[in-house]
């Protein structure tokens, strides 16, 4: 099967997507492990949803012959799965906490 334009494209920027997403969900699971905060735990489960869902749709179309239609609803699902945890992270996991700036470090 000849790779078009379009297809090569597509896995080349899928490549950068899953490498990109995933040094962003391991140094988000780092931040988390340094500091213990629930908030960025759910951010790395978020990015890493996403990134999953960004490969999942790839590998499903490239490497199985799944239909494009079925790979990008995969990841659709992921993504949008991803989404809520990172909302949540933001709005939720924080438990109601404010930091101010003497708290932050910055006068």
């Amino acid at each position: 099967m000849a790779a078009t334009l379009s297809t090569l494209v597509l896995m080349v920027g899928k490549a950068v997507t899953v490498v990109l997403g995933s040094v962003l969900a391991l140094l988000a699971a780092r931040a988390y492990r340094r500091t213990g905060s629930p908030a960025l735990g759910a951010l790395a489960v978020g990015i890493g949803l996403i990134t999953l869902g960004a490969l999942a749709g790839g590998v499903l179309h490239q490497v199985l012959g799944v239909s494009l239609a079925t790979g990008v609803s995969v990841q659709a699902v992921c993504t949008a799965v991803g989404f809520a945890v990172m909302t949540y992270a933001v709005y939720g996991a924080g438990g109601g906490e404010t930091v101010s700036a003497t708290d932050a470090g910055t006068d």
